[in-house]
């Protein structure tokens, strides 16, 4: 059996009673740091990754003691490519919460240090490098090593099922548009929509980020319909945000290709959040332009100022130079701008905020305040 076999089992387990007896061998103050690291599981989900490929490694190695989690570490082991290999795949197989790679690539978790009580990596959220420590510490300290494995299974069934509860209390399913309301929406609304949606100040978990990313993406699959540059065209699906470009083999956020060309690059947009545009940035589009040939390269910014201004000269040469020597266009510019422009060209308006819903709704690296959130504006339109 491998890991991805055992995380499946165990996920089967959570729907079952049997370990009632076995739960009361864990002291109450363990299942509460486990039931903590379950309620930020979205927004410490490398946090909640390592652990869950810890205690899975602990069933089926009970003879290594996992807070030693790397291979240069004295009888360590790597977790970072369980995870990669078995882990995170599963769990976005299961649609539960997952990194885009691995747990591992959280900079507060590949600390080349063992995962002991005096573990220097800061790892965020009130109380959970506590509970994730002191798990491992119980499991590894605490219990006798001819348990370890059946313990490791009951803690990893104890914490998936919290997953899974916390997952299905966090579910929504965000107001759709309806035709009736077609002439009552206005352009500048739905960028007023936007804004809110992208700047609002109070969001604790990551994935803000990728709103604008979203709403791009949402304007596409319309345009890409109705707008005569795009015909015979398709857009490839929509990626992880969190995975680098080099790990994705993408040329950016999204890319347009030829549908009958499926490795001919029409226009790739990037896109930049709360960053003005830089020369710097313009270089590495320009390194992503000579390896995957577009036609046209958009940087858009989500930053109340698109473009640097001291950079503005510089970019200006480099787009022009790009532009006479590999005949493809860059165009920099903002996000809500490009928005607004590409909306007077759209035939049906609550289309496209049904489709920025439904992007929203389904995925998962957003999270559920970005959703809530999401749906309290919506209900403005319906």
């Amino acid at each position: 059996m491998n890991h991805q076999d055992k995380l499946l089992e165990i996920h089967e387990l959570t729907s079952k009673n049997f370990i009632v007896g076995e739960i009361k061998k864990i002291p109450h103050e363990i299942l509460e740091k486990i039931n903590l690291i379950a309620k930020n599981c979205s927004k410490q989900k490398g946090v909640y990754t390592v652990l869950v490929t810890l205690l899975i490694h602990k069933t089926l190695h009970p003879q290594q003691d996992v807070r030693f989690h790397q291979e240069n570490l004295l009888n360590g082991f790597s977790g970072r490519t369980i995870d990669t290999k078995y882990i995170t795949p599963t769990l976005k197989s299961l649609g539960l919460p997952s990194m885009s790679e691995s747990g591992w690539l959280t900079r507060s978790l590949e600390q080349p240090f063992p995962y002991l009580m005096n573990y220097q990596g800061k790892i965020g959220g009130k109380g959970v490098k506590d509970a994730f420590l002191s798990i491992l510490d119980f499991l590894e300290i605490k219990v006798k090593p001819t348990d370890q494995s059946k313990i490791a299974e009951v803690l990893a069934i104890c914490l998936i099922r919290a997953v899974v509860e916390i997952s299905i209390e966090e579910t929504i399913v965000i107001t759709k548009i309806y035709n009736d309301k077609k002439s009552e929406i206005k352009i500048n609304d739905i960028i007023s929509a936007l804004e809110e949606h992208f700047y609002y100040k109070t969001y604790t978990a990551k994935g803000t980020s990728k709103l604008p990313v979203i709403a791009i993406y949402a304007l596409y699959q319309l345009i890409i319909k109705e707008v005569s540059r795009y015909q015979n065209c398709t857009l490839k699906l929509l990626g992880s945000h969190t995975a680098s470009d080099k790990t994705s083999q993408s040329a950016g956020d999204i890319e347009i290709y030829y549908s009958e060309l499926p490795n001919s690059l029409l226009e790739v947009i990037e896109i930049k959040f709360e960053k003005s545009i830089d020369k710097h940035m313009v270089t590495i589009a320009t390194e992503k332009i000579v390896r995957f040939s577009p036609e046209r390269y958009l940087i858009l910014s989500s930053a109340k100022v698109n473009i640097k201004q001291e950079d503005a000269s510089d970019i200006a040469r480099l787009i022009n130079e790009v532009s006479n020597k590999y005949k493809c266009q860059i165009i920099v510019n903002g996000v809500l701008p490009t928005i607004k422009y590409y909306l007077r060209l759209v035939n049906y308006l609550p289309e496209f905020i049904n489709n920025y819903s439904i992007l929203i709704e389904k995925d998962q690296e957003i999270n559920f305040e970005h959703k809530q959130k999401w749906n309290e504006i919506i209900t403005r339109f319906s």
